[in-house]
């Protein structure tokens, strides 16, 4: 089976059977890669012929940047494994770090689903990517931008946090402004809910990295 630099490619085909999993990979093996750095601005236009996004490697973010105000709103976030659309016209992909995505064309979208079990998964991670984006919409009827704070870190520790002796770590980096564009909040009101967040013992922050100080039976929302 073809080697990739990334893990995302190997989660989404673990689960195929082995002839599948083999057609799979000859299938994503000629979409192009496309690695984008840190921080910077892709757009639309960057990825003409890509009808997904399949994330193998880092974390993407797609932004929304109104142009009648100065705050942005993440809209969708990925790790390893995910699938996303392509940034829409008012959209900016990121990479919170060095990242590498694999842009699937229309025409592979078609074999993929040719491929029983393939399909089967793809669907089943448009609708994870789905779900995730219902429930950050969710989040927004919390009056309280705590518990907006709060339940945000428990979705992206139960997506892709990493279980330890010392709670669920987070690792890819969350600075204060991206999880403020996350939750529709101001970075010094998510600053505040951090703060005390951390003073109750529900989470323990380094750097632009967490820790969440449960247990795994306690990553479901409340």
């Amino acid at each position: 089976m073809t080697e990739y630099e990334g893990d995302g490619i190997a989660r989404l085909l673990e689960d195929l059977a082995p002839r599948d999993a083999e057609s799979a990979a000859e299938i994503l093996a000629g979409c192009p890669a496309v690695r984008i750095e840190a921080g910077e601005p892709y757009f639309r236009s960057s990825l003409p012929d890509a009808a997904l996004l399949l994330v193998d490697e880092g974390f993407g973010v797609l932004r929304l940047a109104q142009a009648d105000t100065a705050r942005s709103m993440i809209t969708c976030e990925a790790g390893p494994g995910s699938v996303l659309l392509p940034p829409a016209q008012e959209e900016v992909l990121f990479g919170l770090v060095d990242s590498r995505l694999v842009a699937i064309p229309e025409s592979a979208v078609g074999e993929l689903l040719l491929v029983p079990s393939a399909a089967r998964t793809l669907l089943q991670q448009l609708a994870a990517t789905l779900g995730q984006m219902q429930e950050a919409i969710g989040n927004f009827a919390n009056t309280r931008h705590l518990e907006r704070v709060r339940n945000k870190l428990l979705q992206l520790a139960r997506n892709y946090g990493r279980v330890g002796r010392d709670g669920i770590r987070i690792d890819f980096p969350v600075s204060h402004t991206v999880l403020a564009e996350m939750i529709g909040s101001s970075r010094e009101t998510v600053t505040r809910a951090l703060d005390e967040l951390q003073r109750a013992g529900f989470v323990a922050r380094r750097g632009h990295t967490y820790r969440l100080l449960i247990s795994p039976d306690g990553l479901s929302i409340a």
